[in-house]
């Protein structure tokens, strides 16, 4: 039964993300929406204890965003660095891109995926195949990004691999921390910083010449 529960709790999130939720054809508040409704209700399911408010969570997490907006800064601050997010185009689909970073990136994107695979799967697998959890989890992270990615126009497979071994370091700092805040945080920095990056790397630039 528990083996069952497992295989479910693994394909289930892949159905939603891969097949159901782009059948919907929502728009983009639909989706973040309908991502929340899924995340609430699969974590009914499957007994998550995302722990939120956990003070090791948030010391973690903030520890780490901080490293990651370190790293943009040193970025946009060095010449060479900065062509990259230059090179990148500024992506804020059907919103503003204030609404994009407020709204849609820490919920519809972060606090949905946290609580699913974090706050939820990562705590099952644990329980049930030990050792190895933390590396299917994180290949299941991966996969949920198969559609997302085409939808994007993004290769399919670096995208898996990045988002797998994203995984991998969200579910690290979920174990050490005993809460799905930490890899929410750090998720939360390098998604809001991907997005700003390049908006940011304009202003410098321009500020430059």
């Amino acid at each position: 039964m528990r083996r069952i529960e497992c295989v479910a709790a693994l394909v289930f999130p892949l159905l939603w993300s891969n097949r159901l939720l782009p059948a919907l054809d929502l728009p983009l508040r639909g989706r973040t929406a309908a991502n929340i409704a899924f995340a609430a209700g699969y974590a009914k399911v499957f007994r998550g204890s995302p722990n939120w408010l956990s003070r090791s969570g948030f010391n973690w997490g903030l520890g780490s965003a901080a490293v990651v907006l370190a790293g943009y800064a040193v970025a946009l601050a060095v010449p060479s660095l900065r062509r990259l997010p230059l090179e990148i185009a500024i992506r804020a689909p059907e919103t503003s891109t204030l609404e994009w970073i407020a709204l849609h990136i820490p919920v519809g994107t972060v606090l949905a995926e946290e609580a699913i695979f974090r706050g939820t799967l990562d705590p099952l697998l644990a329980e049930s195949i030990g050792a190895t959890s933390p590396v299917v989890g994180a290949i299941d992270f991966g996969l949920w990004h198969i559609q997302p990615a085409r939808a994007a126009d993004d290769p399919v497979f670096p995208t898996v691999a990045a988002t797998t071994l994203a995984g991998l370091v969200f579910s690290e700092l979920g174990r050490r921390s005993g809460s799905a805040t930490a890899p929410a945080l750090l998720h939360l920095a390098i998604n809001a910083g991907g997005a700003l990056a390049p908006i940011a790397a304009r202003w410098v630039d321009g500020l430059k010449r």
